[in-house]
């Protein structure tokens, strides 16, 4: 099952990803593709160490995402990806600007045919003000567009408020 978790910060997405992949009784890998560039990202991080179980088999991929997916998944293993708006955030400001199509196609290409379990968290941009800056609005725009086409392959979409799933495709459990 490909699951696809949404919501804005602090929402409970993350809380609700990890209930998720503890209760599929697997093996679970947690994939972080956050870069600590300061201290409050940093205080982030720590954060969700101190929260996700010790035993989960950790990997920190800030780029190659789609590769990490192709190599880890198998049936009776749950991938737990937080978060694809951070990853998107460093392959928008990568020197390469490339990096952004090959790395999403690459996603969008591989998640139909990854077996097991497969729980994606990201935040959902775009429910305020159009933001002012380029690169903001890139980022809106780009984080929708990933949304929308990730939605369509994934088997349960969560929209996630103040700690409540809202379930917006599939099955909650």
């Amino acid at each position: 099952m490909k699951t696809l978790i949404l919501g804005g910060v602090r929402s409970g997405k993350s809380r609700l990803a990890q209930r998720l992949a503890i209760d599929s009784n697997l093996m679970v890998t947690y994939i972080a593709t956050a870069t600590a560039h300061d201290d409050e990202m940093r205080t982030r991080i720590a954060s969700h160490r101190i929260n996700r179980p010790s035993h989960w088999q950790l990997i920190e991929e800030p780029f190659q995402l789609a590769t990490i997916l192709e190599q880890q998944a198998a049936p009776e293993h749950c991938l737990l990806v937080d978060c694809l708006t951070l990853w998107l955030t460093n392959l928008l400001m990568n020197e390469n600007p490339n990096i952004l199509k090959q790395e999403r196609d690459k996603l969008l290409k591989v998640i139909p045919s990854l077996p097991g379990p497969i729980i994606m968290v990201s935040n959902e941009t775009n429910l305020g003000v159009m933001p002012l800056g380029e690169l903001s609005r890139r980022f809106c725009d780009e984080a929708g567009s990933l949304h929308q086409e990730l939605a369509q392959s994934c088997d349960r979409v969560i929209l996630t408020i103040a700690g409540l799933p809202q379930v917006l495709k599939g099955e909650l459990f």
